[in-house]
């Protein structure tokens, strides 16, 4: 079925647009990111007397006083922000404009498609490694940093996923990714938790990861592919091939793609180790386990 254009009013598209501009304007000025994330926030969540108040000196009550300090990213923190191997450098602006767009989709704006819309696209010209043209973001997407994000012309992106760039993502042209989708960049060791391995996990060109399925780090996704709904795709999956299930299997050839696809058999192979991607950690680092756990046989007998 195909889609109709929608437009908003001329008033209304007047508005989104000037607003949309002066906040990308902003944001690739000198400025400092920080202080134009709190002042665009402040503004979208009508809060502007409050915090005009609370800067004159005026008393307020603590309640207001969390509210308006939390419009600044600075007096904010991410579960992101407390990986070790992650770059401090990059990670600090990440960090602005990953909350400015969370917060964006804490407001009533952010349902109305023909604006939200926008607004995230531009946002990810400023947070994402690469964006390609025409790509669309919908509401409750989530990132790890957003600076290690690759993604091509005309992809979607829908509700609720999350993207993890903890290691690097790469997303190519024209793909789709349903709702719930997660898409993984990192792993954890199976006896030491705190241990992690980051990866490059790929989504091809023209493939579809459908509602509530899970990529794995350093799987592919192959070009024109369809990973299926509620799918865990371990391996790599072929050009092509239609994968369902837990771990995801070829179980079709996309019709009309079957001279130049692999055959049904092939794919599923675990390719993660050849997209390993190498840190180091500072030598200075405070480094500290949350969990405890005893990582060795109990000594105790039963």
């Amino acid at each position: 079925m195909t889609k109709r254009h929608v437009s908003l009013p001329p008033i209304a598209e007047d508005g989104v647009r000037s607003f949309i501009s002066e906040v990308d304007e902003r944001l690739s000025s000198d400025e400092e990111t920080c202080e134009v994330v709190e002042d665009v926030l402040v503004d979208l969540f009508g809060d502007r007397e409050a915090y005009d108040r609370w800067q004159s000196g005026e008393s307020i009550s603590a309640a207001e006083r969390v509210r308006l300090q939390g419009y600044d990213p600075c007096n904010a923190t991410l579960e992101s922000e407390y990986y070790a191997e992650k770059d401090e450098a990059v990670f600090k602006r990440s960090k602005y404009l990953q909350w400015l767009w969370r917060q964006f989709d804490a407001t009533p704006m952010a349902d109305n498609v023909a604006f939200a819309l926008r607004f995230r696209a531009m946002l990810a010209e400023h947070l994402f490694d690469e964006v390609g043209e025409n790509c669309r973001f919908f509401k409750g997407i989530t990132f790890t940093y957003g600076h290690n994000i690759s993604i091509g012309d005309n992809t979607v992106v829908h509700d609720d996923v999350h993207l993890d760039d903890r290691g690097r993502l790469t997303i190519g042209d024209r793909v789709s990714i349903s709702d719930s989708a997660h898409v993984y960049s990192h792993d954890h060791d199976v006896v030491d938790q705190t241990a992690v391995d980051n990866y490059h996990t790929i989504i091809d060109d023209d493939a579809r990861v459908t509602y509530d399925s899970m990529v794995t780090a350093g799987a592919r996704v192959g070009k024109n592919a369809i990973v299926g709904a509620k799918a865990i795709v371990r391996g790599d999956v072929p050009d092509h091939h239609i994968a369902v299930g837990s771990p995801a299997k070829s179980v079709k050839i996309k019709p009309g793609w079957e001279e130049v696809a692999e055959p049904l058999d092939a794919g599923g192979e675990n390719r993660k180790a050849e997209r390993l991607i190498d840190y180091d950690l500072p030598d200075d680092l405070d480094v500290f386990d949350e969990f405890e756990r005893d990582l060795g046989p109990s000594s105790s007998s039963t």
